[in-house]
């Protein structure tokens, strides 16, 4: 419990997003929403940074923001960063197995 105060709040949303399995979308999701309206009440710059961290596309958070005004702010970040990180776990996937079928003479 004491390493978790010494974490702060975006590090333990990508902590948590680096975890992401299908089967626990829920649940992460749900952290997530916590620890975003943290962010969003006490210290809005640093989600900004987070969301840049993350590579959440800017026009996206607009768009999305603007098409469901009446939905929780965090509800929608949690849902954007969830897909980002997702994406971001599909390409590493593509790039491990293009590069587990090259052979060593292509690698160079």
């Amino acid at each position: 419990m004491e390493k978790d105060k010494s974490i702060s709040l975006p590090d333990k949303i990508i902590e948590i997003t680096n975890s992401l399995q299908p089967n626990s979308l829920n649940e992460i999701r749900e952290k997530l929403l916590v620890l975003i309206n943290e962010l969003i009440n006490k210290d809005f710059q640093a989600l900004i940074q987070l969301l840049y961290r993350i590579d959440v596309n800017e026009k996206k958070i607009r768009l999305y923001l603007n098409e469901k005004p009446n939905e929780d702010a965090a509800s929608v970040l949690a849902d954007l960063i969830i897909e980002r990180q997702l994406q971001k776990i599909e390409n590493r996937k593509k790039f491990k197995s293009k590069n587990n079928n090259e052979t060593e003479e292509e690698k160079w």
